[in-house]
């Protein structure tokens, strides 16, 4: 699990600082008490690029896959807090 944290916290490194903020704080605050389902899709989320990320991030635009979507609401309502 150690080698999985340490290679999401690389995933979470973005071109863009505000990315960087979001990701690794949600990474750091949050990741470990998700459910494995709410994880995996974290984890998918990582897997987008940096423009579509900050599209969905900044609400300027929703995602059209629900898992995606599923893990953007998550990380949104941490942010909003």
């Amino acid at each position: 699990m150690k080698n999985d944290i340490a290679r999401l916290r690389w995933q979470c490194r973005r071109g863009m600082r505000e990315l960087d903020l979001v990701l690794q704080g949600f990474l750091n605050s949050n990741f470990s008490s998700l459910s494995t389902d709410d994880q995996a899709r974290f984890e998918l989320l990582l897997e987008l690029p940096d423009p579509d990320l900050c599209t969905y991030l900044l609400r300027r635009d929703e995602p059209k896959d629900h898992e995606i979507k599923l893990a953007v609401d998550l990380i949104l309502l941490h942010v909003d807090g």
